[in-house]
This record gives structure tokens, C-alpha cells and sequence, in this order.
């Protein structure tokens, strides 16, 4: 059986399970891989069909799977810019006991630049969660952003992450080469973008990609570098917040170039 076969098997298993939770994922995994806009708009159509299943009186899923089910549409409604719905589904101002979903609900307001409302969703979960590792990322994800003790809290909590073998990953090394550019520690966190690299195959993703541009662009000696790291950004991830942010920047840019009218050159009296 050839990838694709088992690829054909494994999405008609979701698509035939009765657990609301695989259908949630195959619905999730569906919208992230569709190439047109409607194939999107259907399978978040699919993803609100399921909300209100688990709603309903009469519906056959657990409080776990309906949690999922919330946090899996929660993302892809993300992903399309529905934050309003997002929220809602994730279930901001319930008091909900789903740490998956608080971490979410925080990720969005930073995202949309509320960290006052993100840390109170942190207190709020530190409360009956304790120190749940999920907790502590989230307080690495809030310091990151606010920059807090000048990022040390964040720096400490990923070093004692890595300082475990079982737990060091890719992630987790762009995470804090990430910090420590924030740091303003350039060689530190190149060191960990090349390590993560490395731990990858030798072929970055685009979160690390991503953090090795900006490490470039700060090295005013080494241009080229940045730019061929951008144009393989551009290339192999055109859909990453920063290509986008940069392009409707251009496009702000250029309309307002249209409007200026350049003044004729003084003549010498």
C-alpha cells in the first residue's frame, strides 16, 4: 500500500467513525489542506455542525470529546480570522476546565493584540490547573509577547525544558532561540535555529524559518543571507503571518504612494 492509499484508508476511517472527536480531527485536517475557498468554508461548516451535535440532549460524546470537538474547531476558526466565533466555541466567559482551550483563547489575544485579557485567562486557569506544564507554556507564551523581566521568565522555563533530553524537540529550540533574540542574544539563538534544523533533517519549518530571516536581517553584514532565507519563506510557506503581514504592508504602502503627489523641484531664485 502506497502513501496515498494509506492516506485514502486512514481519512475514510475518519470520515466512517462515529466518535465526534475523529470527525472533528478529519474536518480540522480537511481545512488546513484545502486548496479553494470553498473546500474551506464547507469543512468549517462541518466543524459548526459539530459544535451543536455536542450540544445537543440527545448527544453520544463525552465531556473529553466534546472538549476536543471545541478546541479543534476553536483552531480553525482561528485560522479563517473568525476570532468572535472562535472565542465563543472555546468557551470564553464560562469559567471552562479545558486547559487545551484556555491555551487557544490566550494564543488569540495576543494575536490580536489583547495581553491584558490573555493574562487573565492565565490567572484565571492557574488557579485550578496549578503548575500543569500546559500552564507554564502558556506563562512562557504571555512573557514572550510583554516582555516581562526583560523575557526571563520565558528563557528560564524553555532552558529547563531543553535541559531534559525527553523533552527537547525542534519546537522547543525555536522557541527559545526566539526568546533570546528578543534577548538580543544573536548568536545564541542562531545556535538553537541551527540545532533545530538539524533535528529536522536538515530542513527547517516555517516557524524556525521564519525566526532564522529575522536572525539574518539583524546581521547587517550578511544581506544575502536574508534575502535568500525571505525568498525561500515566500517560496515554501506563502501562507506564514509574517509573508502576509509584509504584503498587505506593501500593498498599504503602495496606495498610499498613489495618493502622494511628488511637489516640482524649487527653482534657484
Amino acid at each position: 500500500m502506497d502513501s496515498s492509499e494509506l492516506f485514502y484508508v486512514k481519512q475514510q476511517f475518519l470520515l466512517d467513525a462515529e466518535d465526534v472527536s475523529l470527525r472533528a480531527v478529519s474536518a480540522l485536517a480537511r481545512y488546513t489542506g484545502a486548496t479553494s475557498p470553498e473546500d474551506r468554508e464547507a469543512s468549517l461548516e462541518e466543524l459548526r455542525d459539530l459544535c451543536v451535535e455536542i450540544e445537543g440532549e440527545d448527544a453520544d460524546a463525552t465531556p473529553k470529546e466534546k472538549g476536543v470537538v471545541r478546541v479543534l474547531a476553536g483552531t480553525a476558526f482561528a485560522l479563517a480570522n473568525e476570532v468572535e466565533e472562535a472565542l465563543e466555541t472555546l468557551g470564553v466567559g464560562t469559567n471552562t476546565d479545558n486547559l487545551e482551550a484556555v491555551a487557544l483563547t490566550v494564543q488569540i489575544y495576543l494575536s490580536i493584540n489583547r495581553p491584558d485579557l490573555a493574562r487573565k485567562e492565565f490567572e484565571r486557569a492557574k488557579r485550578w490547573a496549578g503548575d500543569d506544564m500546559l500552564v507554564q507554556f502558556i506563562e512562557a507564551f504571555i512573557g514572550m509577547v510583554t516582555g516581562k523581566d526583560g523575557y526571563q521568565d520565558c528563557n528560564s522555563f524553555y532552558d529547563e525544558q531543553l535541559g531534559n533530553p525527553s523533552l527537547t524537540s525542534p519546537h522547543l529550540l525555536t522557541a527559545r532561540g526566539v526568546t533570546r533574540l528578543l534577548r538580543g542574544s544573536v548568536t545564541g539563538a542562531k545556535s538553537d535555529f541551527e540545532e533545530a534544523v538539524l533535528q529536522r533533517g536538515g530542513k527547517p519549518d516555517a516557524e524556525t524559518l521564519g525566526a532564522m530571516t529575522v536572525a539574518a536581517g539583524l546581521n547587517q553584514s550578511k544581506s544575502n543571507e536574508a534575502e535568500q532565507l525571505w525568498t525561500q519563506l515566500i517560496t515554501e510557506h506563502p501562507g506564514h503571518p509574517m509573508v502576509l503581514d509584509l504584503a498587505r504592508k506593501s500593498e498599504q504602502f503602495d496606495e498610499l504612494c498613489m495618493k502622494f503627489t511628488v511637489p516640482p523641484v524649487a527653482a534657484a531664485a
